[in-house]
């Protein structure tokens, strides 16, 4: 095994094989796998392994950081409904007041110019899993206070607006 720029495990068929023999579950692991495993001998090896990659092209040590995380992002595990989920109507629609529509508005602007609208949908897909097991998380921390659109997601409870914190202090 080796590893990429990223800290990304990467397989070869000796790998998969060694790890099998010495009693590993390989629906545990995650990682990339090598362009030299031949699919069909280890078919039976991969099927049950979702949370591998192909390694391909994309895959090389070479990748940005910005592709790695757009890589990244196609590959969590996030039920349709939230894939589909219109993320600007949703926290528009949480809106109270003017003001609070207008700081919403250019958040989300900032979001849109930076691609993140499917980490928006992500957070609001992990605000509702630990709501729904009764999972506790920190009050916020660091510059994602500055959110207010974080903070209607869930994220964390520091209300940005009340605190007049600057969005740009997150998303600089």
């Amino acid at each position: 095994m080796r590893t990429n720029q990223h800290g990304e495990l990467i397989y070869d068929q000796a790998d998969l094989v060694n790890l099998l023999m010495k009693g590993h579950e390989l629906t545990k692991l995650t990682g990339l796998l090598t362009e030299g495993i031949n699919v069909e001998d280890m078919a039976h090896v991969l099927e049950n392994v979702p949370a591998f990659v192909a390694y391909d092209q994309m895959c090389q040590d070479d990748l940005t950081t910005e592709a790695y995380d757009h890589r990244c992002q196609d590959i969590w595990f996030m039920p349709d409904e939230y894939k589909n989920l219109d993320i600007a109507e949703y926290v528009l629609g949480l809106c109270q007041t003017d003001a609070e529509l207008q700081r919403v508005g250019e958040e989300l602007l900032l979001f849109q110019e930076r691609d993140l609208f499917n980490l928006l949908r992500y957070l609001k897909y992990l605000v509702d899993v630990m709501t729904t097991n009764n999972l506790i998380w920190g009050v916020g921390r660091g510059s994602s206070t500055a959110s207010y659109v974080l903070y209607l997601l869930g994220v964390h409870r520091i209300n940005s607006m009340y605190y007049e914190l600057d969005p740009r202090e997150f998303l600089r």
